[in-house]
């Protein structure tokens, strides 16, 4: 983390919305693209992002090391996550479904074949199953890559790595899940 990254925190823990909003800008891939592998769902995981960072606003003040603000975010990620599967929990046992809510899942006569969609939900699902076995660098790399978008420079900074190294790390990363996604086939 640079020093104007922690002039950043140590700003908005004085209640600067400004640098908030500028941390906000430099992190929210990373704790996106945590949240949408670790979902597999792309809306909730912006849903989720949303709440990790009014949590983090509303308790910037309680971080005591500003050099610690992604392991941080990252850990109220996590907490949010779990917050959200137990109340998603509750909900499924607690709640019968509204007839809207039916309807909202009936087959759609213009949308694409149904054996079709079915199979590519379960190819994405079988490609997140294999990069969230990989090794925490190659994962959070190519979640920021491939989930989240995020272009090279944008990666290099949130991971604080060189351009080469970040380039490296992908290009093995890819041919791990390569290899890992074949092995499955067979």
């Amino acid at each position: 983390m640079t020093q104007a990254d922690q002039t950043l925190v140590i700003r908005s823990q004085s209640g600067d919305r400004a640098a908030f909003e500028q941390i906000v800008g430099q992190t929210a891939r990373l704790v996106y693209s945590k949240l949408a592998l670790d979902t597999g769902d792309r809306h909730r995981a912006e849903d989720l992002t949303q709440e990790v960072y009014l949590i983090a606003w509303r308790s910037i003040r309680e971080l005591a090391k500003p050099e610690a603000l992604r392991a941080w975010l990252l850990a109220i990620a996590a907490s949010v996550l779990a917050d959200d599967v137990r109340r998603m929990g509750r909900k499924k046992r607690s709640y019968p479904r509204l007839a809207a809510e039916y309807l909202d899942t009936a087959a759609d006569p213009s949308a694409a074949d149904p054996a079709q969609s079915a199979q590519k939900a379960d190819d994405r699902e079988r490609v997140l199953d294999a990069l969230r076995g990989l090794p925490e660098s190659y994962r959070q790399a190519l979640s920021l890559r491939y989930l989240a978008g995020a272009d090279y420079e944008t990666i290099a900074r949130q991971l604080a790595l060189s351009n080469g190294s970040l380039r490296g790390l992908l290009h093995r990363g890819l041919d791990l899940l390569r290899k890992r996604m074949t092995e499955e086939i067979e």
